[in-house]
């Protein structure tokens, strides 16, 4: 049997759905909630708590509650810890992050070749120019560029979730390599391989696109697996 918090849970889940009610909207008060629900104070509460560590509810001290913003950092910091821990029990968990990356992004260089808008490929041609420089000036590339390229590469898909979960991952690698896991990459090189990528999306070669990827990915391993 679920305990009575768990049962909350569910119960305002189902009720945000019931309403229709998105982020930023508000609930209903706890009195509200206490009567609807038929339970203490304490147990709402400790449902609200949890529910706001998901990203499902707000609570706004002094405004009342609200509907989150239902983001996926919980996920990200869940996939990171993960991978974190496995790494240094000597399981090849941050590999598999990695695998699962691959596998979404080479997958969609199909959707994407001879499709992306001129405005979005000037914009990725501008990224490319702009790791260059960072390679020049400061010996590697910065991670806001990095993400910035992959987010607009896939930003014409209009699939939102699917951005979210590509970042997510993105964020989660990223989060678990700025432990020093690994070897650094060659800055230039890496920005000609993001180069190679829009360019084979760009003359909607997709077979090459998705061996840019795996070029790219193949690059990350070695330095990840130097041994």
């Amino acid at each position: 049997m679920p305990s009575v918090a768990a049962s909350a849970e569910e119960k305002i889940k189902e009720l945000i759905v019931e309403r229709g009610l998105g982020p930023g909207d508000p609930l209903p008060t706890e009195p509200e909630l206490m009567e609807r629900f038929r339970i203490s104070r304490n147990s709402l509460r400790e449902a609200l708590k949890s529910l706001q560590a998901m990203h499902i509810v707000e609570i706004r001290r002094g405004f009342g509650t609200y509907v989150g913003p239902m983001s996926l950092d919980p996920l990200i910091e869940a996939l990171a810890f993960r991978t974190v821990v496995g790494h240094r029990r000597g399981r090849g968990s941050l590999l598999e992050l990695l695998q699962l990356r691959e596998a979404l992004e080479a997958g969609l260089m199909y959707r994407l070749a001879g499709r992306v808008p001129e405005a979005d490929l000037a914009e990725l041609d501008a990224l490319v120019a702009t790791m260059h420089t960072e390679v020049r000036d400061a010996g590697e590339i910065a991670a806001r560029t990095d993400r910035a390229f992959h987010r607009v590469l896939h930003r014409c898909l209009g699939n939102e979730l699917l951005s979210e979960l590509l970042d997510a991952f993105w964020s989660a690698f990223h989060q678990v390599r700025a432990q020093g896991l690994g070897t650094a990459a060659d800055g230039a090189e890496l920005a000609r391989m993001h180069a190679r990528i829009v360019d084979a999306v760009r003359a909607g070669d997709a077979e090459a696109a998705e061996r840019a990827v795996h070029r790219h990915f193949d690059d990350i391993r070695r330095r990840l697996s130097p041994h």
